[in-house]
């Protein structure tokens, strides 16, 4: 019993220390720059959302929400940190390089005015397990990325030959994946530091996907309705279709979730999540 005892106390110390470390090489990575305040209620007349008051309910599912996310995403990283740790060795000895990648994304932060409430888009740094060597160029990823938005085939099938299925949402056959990367990718587990931002308050468990910001300079009116909620780790896109739709689907998917979010909606995005993730179809 006493031994048992000792090694659960062991197992939780390495846990916290993990965790330690973790949160140690996020912490150094540097503040990004503040974007511009950005109004995200008034698009194109056609892609206007609806009229939705800052109610007291919904100033009740924030609260509920932000409480739930932290709460989860702080016993999360506990739970998780041996696997987390795991993963930080596979990286390390895969290729040079740091465990951790950072990325500017674009993200949004909820405003009430006269009982309205509408989006504002923030900057912040996401966090992910680095699946991709050093130094290399995005260019590339950009024009693709880029030119996956406006829909612009020809430029797709310049870079990734045939389109089909999530060949829309990334570079087939991107030289600078590693070989752990390419199972994080797939597994999504190179996600699981963004619960870290969950703890700041900068995403959500739940939401649309955080954008880059060389995307969002490509937008068009009724694309920032992705803007109009919190980002997250998974979202309604993710849970139902991942990378096998086109951004056009995905947008609508994502103001789909704006319109109806709920907590029990989250709830069960949670729950499909996992299930997506096994059925590995899609994965970008």
């Amino acid at each position: 019993m006493k031994l048992k005892n000792k090694s659960q106390l062991a197992l939780t110390v390495a846990s916290i220390a993990a965790i330690g470390m973790m949160a140690t090489a996020l912490v150094v990575s540097r503040r990004p720059a503040e974007l511009a305040p950005l109004t995200l209620v008034q698009p194109a007349v056609e892609a206007k959302p609806k009229q939705r008051s800052l109610s007291i309910g919904f100033r009740a599912y924030l609260v509920a929400k932000r409480w739930f996310d932290f709460t989860v995403a702080a016993m999360a990283l506990v739970a998780l940190s041996p696997l987390m740790a795991a993963i930080a060795v596979l990286i390390k000895l895969d290729s040079p390089g740091p465990v951790f990648f950072t990325q500017e994304r674009v993200g949004s932060k909820v405003r009430g005015k006269n009982g309205k409430r509408s989006w504002e888009a923030k900057a912040f740094n996401v966090y992910k397990f680095r699946t991709m060597t050093v130094n290399n160029d995005a260019s590339e990823h950009q024009k693709f990325v880029q030119a996956m938005i406006k829909g612009d085939n020809a430029t797709l099938e310049q870079i990734n030959g045939k389109i089909d299925g999530a060949d829309k949402f990334k570079i087939k056959n991107d030289k600078r994946v590693t070989k752990i990367g390419k199972f994080l990718r797939k597994t999504s587990l190179d996600e699981l530091p963004q619960l870290f931002n969950v703890i700041k308050g900068e995403m959500s468990i739940v939401g649309p996907r955080p954008a880059i910001a060389y995307e969002v300079d490509v937008y068009s009116p009724h694309h920032f309705r992705r803007l109009e909620a919190q980002q997250g780790i998974t979202g309604w896109w993710q849970a139902t279709a991942r990378s096998n739709v086109d951004f056009e689907t995905m947008v609508d998917l994502d103001a789909w979730y704006v319109d109806n979010q709920s907590f029990w909606l989250d709830l069960k995005i949670m729950v499909m999540t996992p299930l997506s993730v096994l059925k590995g179809k899609g994965a970008a």
